[in-house]
């Protein structure tokens, strides 16, 4: 049988996927509760959730989720706005801060590989090595990027609908929340149903593209060379 038709990577990919995920949900995570942290609230660390291990932040079946159909969760963090002094500013930032630290990470895995391959790194390493540190690079960059869209779709339960919740006027998010249940459902159809996809989140995804290249621009405007995955 050929496991890799129920999956959304390559089987001998998965390792490398596996490890990107931890990596990349933790920062996501890490990064929401650090700022809440920061900004008074003491929810995340009661909950043990300001820390770079894993095991605080990642959710086996959202794993597992991810990669069979290319999109999962992590465990989320608890935040109680009422701590902030500017509930609503702060708010947004915490919401924000999972995401463009994923932006973040990739830019910074991108400016890795090209660092390794200006200064030669790459032809020390035997081709097996050489091609196992490019796709785990590789991933990392567009496994974020992918990261950062994602989750600001203004849908529940992503950090976008948390950012729409705190930007909205209280009385029309309070009109938008009688329909949580429904958008949440709307945004599984849109996943799962490839026709709907095309139409709706598809071409938001294809920003992706756009990033990545604009990152390539910065990477070759700082190391005087540019590449392609």
């Amino acid at each position: 049988m050929d496991w890799s038709s129920f999956l959304a990577f390559p089987l001998q990919h998965l390792p490398f996927i596996f490890l990107v995920l931890m990596l990349s949900f933790t920062v996501h995570e890490f990064a929401h509760a650090y700022l809440a942290d920061k900004f008074g609230d003491p929810t995340p660390r009661s909950m043990g959730r300001v820390t770079l291990n894993p095991r605080a932040h990642l959710d086996i079946l959202g794993m597992i989720f991810f990669l069979v159909v290319g999109i999962g969760w992590a465990k989320p963090v608890l935040v109680n706005r009422s701590k902030f002094k500017r509930p609503r500013l702060m708010g947004i930032l915490v919401s924000f801060a999972g995401p463009f630290s994923n932006l973040l990470l990739g830019f910074i895995c991108l400016l890795v590989m090209y660092a390794l391959i200006r200064f030669g790194l790459l032809n020390e390493m035997s081709s097996g090595v050489s091609l196992a540190v490019k796709l785990f690079f590789y991933y990392m960059i567009t496994q974020n990027i992918f990261l950062f869209i994602l989750n600001l779709i203004p849908f529940p339960p992503l950090d976008g609908y948390r950012i729409l919740e705190d930007l909205l006027p209280r009385r029309i998010m309070l009109k938008v929340k009688q329909y949580e249940q429904w958008l949440f459902y709307a945004i599984l159809l849109m996943f799962f149903i490839p026709p709907l996809r095309m139409v709706t989140i598809g071409p938001v995804f294809s920003l992706q593209y756009s990033i990545l290249d604009a990152f390539h621009r910065l990477a070759s405007l700082i190391f005087g060379f540019a590449i392609r995955f």
